[in-house]
């Protein structure tokens, strides 16, 4: 269940919307978040980057 707190979040934003620029930086970290995951799902994690584990004397 929803609490209170959230109701009152949401009715204050609903008065303020965010601006348009705001917005559009959420929008745009969205998008820069998708095109990492799908390069490292298409394209493959780069090997210099993978840390190996090192054995324990």
């Amino acid at each position: 269940m929803i609490g209170l707190r959230w109701f009152l979040r949401a009715s204050r934003w609903a008065r303020n919307p965010p601006s348009d620029k705001r917005v559009a930086l959420v929008f745009g970290l969205i998008a820069a978040c998708l095109v990492l995951a799908g390069i490292e799902r298409f394209i493959g994690w780069p090997d210099a980057l993978t840390v190996e584990r090192t054995p324990r004397p």
